[in-house]
């Protein structure tokens, strides 16, 4: 370990040193913050997009038109029998489970994270434990005032990645286990596919610590992962991963397919805070209590049909209750039976440049207006309370928002730490974050800058065998994967050994 440490600061051995200097010299994204993720927050507007994408929208259905015509009607029915029930059962829809119960998970618990696409993991860092990271995190904080953070007259998210608590919390065992736990979800049509769940990779991502009153990181219902790219077929496309959707078989979707995935490019248009890993679930660590309208999270429980919906929107215009060529109406219009009637909504004959919430470079925004039948004002649901150690995950195409303001009375601290596999591509990110990592620049997908290069207290790359174990280290690209261990499939073996070629660990 310690050698392979030493090669990523001195110019031995040859492979490894190329990665890293391949990494370092690819063209890193502008310095940013979360605003520049995403339209609402960086003070822009939704407009059509470039006439191109119409034409793209016209290669995804044609010839299957009356099949998306009628998929469209039967997601408008099942949208109007479920989402009262949502409604009705609020935060009780989010399923639940101790971080002890995971090796032995009960059915309903497989069932409900099946269909709703969220969860919530009791316990996996003991409270003290996470408590005293928050502590540590406002001391390194303390020392380092020249922190960018959003917004920057009251900081609520700090671009900080490589702090001694979030090194801690990404490598520890228990939310490791956690990860692998919550990856078994998901399947490979071929099972020999160069993925392995069983081997979680480190995905560096800020933090957040919401004041009561604030109003300003007010994010509304969004999507990771791109947007326009999910139409694109050199973005989602390059999978075929929602080909169901645009034949008008919406119900053949699995979104728990993960060989599909693979070849996927979520950021063609290099926006700041698009992330370009493969991440199965994003999650964050809570480090406080927190309940519903204390600045908390909310998501959309449906998953699969919300997916489809908001896919299928950019292709269908509103009869009545709109004037010509309008996109939206009033609040008051498009919450009418009227406005939402499947006979009000018609198939474009002419495919538009809309696609309504996507912009290049951003992520996937959604609202009312723009997505009415998924009645986003009552449908997005708080997660239950969480406490400081208890761990939330969402499926990547899940709808997710946060409070408008933060009415509690305490800090809503969280890690976001999403849940990554071990794939090529994700090795490849690896490097070039791994030698952002030595250079205590930013994570490679959120902006370039000096980041925490002047930081006190920042970690060494010679320290991390020391503070977060060999697996903890495997996680980030330091130590090679064993790919001679029992038990692989040979399409696992494949990647570990790939990945450890990609890392420079052998040439």
């Amino acid at each position: 370990m310690l050698s392979t440490l030493r090669s990523i600061r001195n110019p031995t051995p040859k492979h490894l040193v190329t990665q890293l200097r391949t990494a370092a010299t690819q063209a890193q994204k502008r310095a940013g913050d979360i605003s520049d993720a995403f339209v609402s927050l960086s003070g822009q507007h939704f407009a059509p997009l470039a006439p191109h994408y119409a034409d793209l929208k016209g290669r995804l259905i044609r010839g299957r038109e009356s099949e998306v015509r009628e998929s469209w009607e039967r997601l408008l029915r099942h949208l109007r029998e479920e989402i009262p029930l949502i409604v009705e059962l609020g935060s009780r829809v989010i399923p639940e489970i101790d971080f002890t119960d995971i090796e032995n998970a009960p059915e309903t618990f497989n069932q409900e994270l099946t269909k709703r696409g969220v969860a919530v993991v009791r316990r996996v860092v003991p409270e003290e434990e996470a408590l005293q990271w928050k502590a540590d995190l406002r001391e390194y904080i303390k020392q380092n005032p020249h922190t960018k953070a959003f917004p920057p007259e009251n900081s609520q998210v700090f671009e900080l990645y490589w702090s001694r608590t979030q090194l801690l919390a990404r490598a520890h065992r228990n939310l490791l286990q956690t990860h692998r736990f919550l990856m078994s979800f998901w399947h490979s049509a071929n099972p020999n596919s160069l993925i392995s769940t069983q081997h979680p990779t480190s995905y560096a991502d800020r933090l957040r610590m919401r004041l009561p009153g604030d109003s300003k990181f007010a994010l509304g219902p969004h999507v990771d992962g791109g947007s326009v790219e999910r139409w694109d077929e050199a973005g989602y496309g390059r999978g075929r991963v929602y080909d169901a959707v645009w034949k008008g078989k919406w119900e053949e979707f699995d979104p728990w397919e993960a060989s599909c995935r693979l070849p996927v490019v979520s950021d063609l248009h290099q926006g700041v805070g698009a992330c370009s890993m493969f991440r199965m679930y994003q999650g964050w660590l809570s480090l406080s209590t927190t309940g519903p309208f204390e600045g908390t999270l909310l998501v959309n429980p449906l998953l699969a049909k919300a997916t489809a919906y908001y896919l299928l929107r950019p292709f269908f215009s509103p009869r009545r209750g709109v004037e010509s060529g309008a996109q939206t109406t009033t609040e008051a219009i498009s919450n009418s039976s009227d406005f939402l009637a499947s006979d009000n909504w018609t198939l474009d004959s002419t495919p538009s440049s809309w696609l309504q919430g996507a912009t290049p470079g951003h992520g996937q925004e959604l609202s009312h207006l723009l997505h009415p039948h998924l009645n986003l004002q009552k449908s997005m649901i708080h997660i239950p309370t969480v406490r400081p150690g208890d761990y939330v995950a969402w499926h990547c195409d899940t709808i997710h928002s946060v409070d408008k303001t933060h009415a509690g009375k305490s800090d809503s601290s969280v890690l976001y730490i999403p849940a990554c596999p071990l794939t090529e591509e994700n090795a490849k990110y690896l490097v070039r974050q791994r030698g952002n990592f030595v250079r205590g620049a930013p994570s490679p997908d959120f902006g370039g800058g000096i980041g925490e290069s002047e930081h006190v207290g920042r970690v060494e790359a010679q320290e991390m065998e020391n503070l977060v174990g060999a697996e903890g280290c495997r996680a980030m690209g330091l130590k090679e994967w064993d790919s001679a261990e029992e038990g692989l499939t040979s399409g696992e073996r494949e990647v570990l050994n790939r990945a450890n070629k990609v890392m420079g660990f052998y040439g």
